[in-house]
Formats: structure tokens, sequence, C-alpha cells
């Protein structure tokens, strides 16, 4: 029998639970730690849900890797967190995270020059198979990797949902293997990424799905019917595979841990109210101490 490797992306945990719980954690020092409290309880509520055999929860380095040098322009849409005051910026509870899951023997890592995508990526190509693999994010560049060992865990609580190859076919009329190639020509608002003028999803979808891949469409660019779409496809080659480098995971990060060693020896608050909230308080003080040291 598989066992079941969840992988977190702890970046994209992190900042739901900033944005997304109520402004209103805070200790007598003024400490905020509404991140900390939801990030806490998410983790032990997923870990009832998916019940894995292994897990593992990554987080973005401070750069973005080699994207950036590809093109300056990469996520230079998102705000700058260190002009932030500190209750107004999610990384100043990460510490107390970090704490939080050395507290509850979760494995985790930030792994420095790679986002936490390609982490979890090359977690995801190496173990499928091997292991029935869950991802757990909101970020829909993961969607590439769905296969039949592959799925994506979008938490909303008691209305979680499971991506399956037939959510991706459903939801954008191409299956998970054309998908970094179907958001290379419609563009990534998210992450600052320009598509294809003239091009929109379903244009994309009709277009892969006659050509296959992004490859061999602009290989037989000239054999595309409409007129407009033909000139804007030809003229966006060098966007396009530029875009390929910015989206596609190809799975070529180093792994921090081999697969055996993310054995769940996990520690569940839920299951003991003093301890929960001794795994707060103790993640809050490390937020705090870190705080105090800050130049």
């Amino acid at each position: 029998m598989r066992g079941r490797l969840l992988l977190i992306d702890g970046h994209n945990l992190l900042f739901r639970m900033f944005y997304g719980m109520p402004d209103n954690f805070y200790t007598a020092d003024g400490v905020k730690y509404n991140a900390l409290y939801g990030f806490v309880c998410a983790m032990d509520r997923v870990m009832k849900m998916i019940r894995p055999t292994h897990v593992f929860v990554t987080f973005d380095s401070p750069d973005c890797g080699d994207r950036r040098e590809l093109d300056a322009d990469y996520k230079a849409n998102r705000p700058d967190y260190s002009e932030m005051a500190p209750e107004e910026c999610p990384f100043t509870q990460l510490p107390a995270i970090y704490a939080a899951l050395g507290r509850m023997n979760v494995p985790f890592a930030e792994i420095h020059g790679c986002e936490a995508d390609d982490v979890i990526a090359s977690y995801a190509m190496t173990y499928a198979g091997e292991y029935d693999v869950v991802i757990m994010s909101t970020d829909r560049d993961y969607w590439q990797l769905v296969s039949e060992y592959v799925s994506i865990f979008n938490y909303h609580g008691a209305d979680s949902t499971l991506v399956t190859p037939h959510t991706v076919r459903q939801k954008y009329g191409v299956d998970p293997a054309q998908f970094a190639d179907w958001k290379c020509l419609v563009g990534d608002k998210s992450d600052n990424i320009v598509g294809v003028p003239g091009v929109g999803p379903k244009n994309a979808a009709a277009l892969l799905e006659k050509f296959g891949s992004l490859e061999y469409l602009m290989e037989h660019a000239d054999e595309i019917e409409r007129p407009a779409i033909r000139r804007a496809v030809t003229e966006a080659k060098e966007r396009l595979l530029l875009n390929r480098k910015l989206i596609l995971l190809d799975g070529n990060a180093p792994l921090p841990h081999p697969a055996e060693d993310l054995c769940l020896d996990y520690i569940r608050p839920g299951d003991n109210v003093g301890f929960c909230m001794d795994c707060l308080s103790d993640a809050v003080q490390s937020m705090i101490q870190s705080i105090k040291e800050e130049p």
C-alpha cells in the first residue's frame, strides 16, 4: 500500500491566514499573531482531513531564484514588505510559525535560491507513484503537476476541495500536462507575466486542443486559422519562450530530505488544548524575540 505524502506551500498558507484571519489576535505586548494562530489550526485540521503518512512544509527563499534574472518584471507587482510596519507584514510571524512547526514535529525548510513551487514540484515528480502526493496550496501554478498520483488540496475548512485531472479539464479545457503551456499563452497577472495579446482562456484552450503543445503551436503558427491570432502568436514567440521558463515547474530543484525521512511523527495540538496553547505561546515568544533582535 502506497504512503501519502502531503506537501504544504508554507508561504501560501501564511498569506491566506494573515489576510484571512480576523485582525484581533494580539499579545498583551501588542504583538500580532493572527497568521500564526490560523496556520497552526489549519495544519491540525488538514492532518485530520488528509491523514498523510509523510509531510513536508516548504517556504520561499527571500529571492525568486533564476526567474527574476530572466525577467526583471517577474513578481515586480508585489508589495515591498521590508517597508511595512511589523503588524502589517506577514513575514514578521514566520519565526513563530517555524517554532510552532518544530514543536509539532512537522518537517519544514526554507530552500535558498528556490521558490516553494520548485521544491514541491521536485518532490511531486520524484515520488509520484511511490506515494500518493497531495499538494496543499491555492496557487494554480501547481495544476500543471496534477496526475493520477498527484492532486492539489484547496483548503477552505469544511468547503475544501481536491483538484484532479478532471478538475483541470473541466475548468480550463486542457489536460494538466498542457496547463503550463496554457498559462504561457494567457499570462499570469499574479506573477506579472504577460501573455499573448488577444489570446484569452478559451482561445488558448482551442489552440492547444488543435496543436497539442506550445512548442508545436509555435512551429506551426502559420497554420492558425484566425489571422489576428496567427499574427499575435508569431510576434510573441520570444515572449512565449520566456514565459515557459518562468512558468514551467521542471522538477530540478534540490530535495532537502528524502521522502522516507519525512515520515509523520506529528504531535497534534488539537488533541490537547493545553499543548495547543503552549505551542502558540512558545511560538509567539520566538516571534517577539526575533522582533527585538532586528537591527
